[in-house]
């Protein structure tokens, strides 16, 4: 296994810039998973790792050596596409000591690291199968073990499970996750899907128009988000966010004119915005609590999520009762103490 270190990589297609001198460390053995929305630069990044695009400023480390001009071949690292790009005309087996056959290893020795592979991923009964005799989470598996059989320092899956089903994607994380714990080897992972970043990773790092927003482990992302972009695109549901103003006592005001004490004290008058999570929003009657009109119920059977209209804007609850309510009726909710979030309502940033 391998560290690797990015070090002020910029991208630019002409005078298109797509990466703006981003930095970032990723420790020996660590699952670093890279998420953000399209078009954000993290396929771009991960493919300048691979050596699969040009680095127009900046390095890349793998193991303390600048890999800026080395092929993808001499980097020591396997790469996992979205789409398995399997032969199909050769076996299981044969597809995944093809690369090992390329480079002359004896056969018993590629028939060994074939053999391990397949134990480690559940492939021994299909070796003799080629890929229209496989199921799509089978066949993932065998790209997995083409990488595996290869010993790299470092492993790059690019959006592995995007063509999967939502349950197969489920197992497919749960293996994968498996596999690093067996293995240990470095993990670099791509994904748009903010729930397999949380599900899997050690370490995220979290890109908005090539720049990084913030990098650190799962719950640090969701209880400490740095700015307003990564406490909405961490979390499912979604933070509530509302527009409000600062007032004097610690009191700040939402656009509907309801107040909300929070125990910081800002300069009266300055915009910022108000966030919550919808598990963090509770049912109650006390006085200090926060009218809602009821839009939408959806029960999932473990709790109920509940869209209203609040302070100005959406707002979502989740709640572990079963209420009885309906579109139109009026829910009071409180925010559970201390577990709210404020952002400048200019830069974004954490307050």
């Amino acid at each position: 296994m391998s560290h690797i270190d990015i070090e002020a990589i910029v991208k630019s297609y002409g005078a298109h810039h797509v990466i703006h001198g981003i930095d970032a460390h990723i420790a020996k053995g660590e699952f670093a998973v890279l998420v953000g929305p399209s078009g954000c630069g993290k396929s771009t990044l991960l493919r300048m790792i691979a050596g699969l695009e040009d680095i127009s400023g900046g390095q890349i480390k793998i193991a303390g050596q600048v890999v800026n001009d080395l092929a993808p071949k001499d980097r020591n690292i396997a790469m996992v596409f979205q789409n398995y790009a399997l032969y199909p005309h050769m076996t299981v087996a044969q597809n995944m000591g093809f690369s090992l056959r390329l480079k002359k290893v004896p056969k018993a020795e590629i028939d060994a690291k074939v053999n391990a592979a397949a134990d480690i991923l559940g492939l021994n009964d299909l070796l003799a199968r080629t890929p229209s005799q496989l199921s799509g989470g089978q066949r993932q598996r065998v790209a997995m073990g083409r990488a595996i059989v290869r010993d790299p320092a470092v492993f790059l899956f690019d959006e592995p499970l995007s063509n999967l089903d939502a349950k197969l994607r489920v197992k497919m994380r749960a293996e994968i996750k498996a596999l690093h714990q067996k293995l240990r080897t470095t993990i670099v992972y791509v994904t748009h899907d903010q729930i397999e970043a949380m599900t899997m990773a050690d370490k995220i790092i979290v890109m908005d128009a090539g720049h990084i927003s913030q990098i650190g482990t799962p719950l640090e992302l969701y209880d400490r988000p740095a700015n307003r972009f990564v406490a909405t695109f961490i979390g499912s549901p979604a933070m509530n966010v509302l527009p409000a103003t600062a007032m004097a006592d610690n009191i700040i005001a939402l656009a509907d004119g309801q107040h909300l004490r929070v125990p910081h004290q800002l300069p009266a008058g300055q915009a910022i915005d108000f966030g919550i999570r919808p598990e963090d929003l509770v049912t109650s009657d006390a006085a200090d609590a926060l009218t809602a009109r009821v839009t939408l119920v959806e029960p999932t059977g473990a709790e109920t999520l509940l869209s209203c209209e609040c302070g100005g804007g959406e707002v979502q609850a989740s709640v572990k009762q079963r209420l009885l309510l309906a579109p139109g009726d009026t829910v009071r909710l409180v925010p559970t103490a201390g577990k709210h979030h404020l952002f400048d309502r200019e830069t974004g940033l954490a307050l």
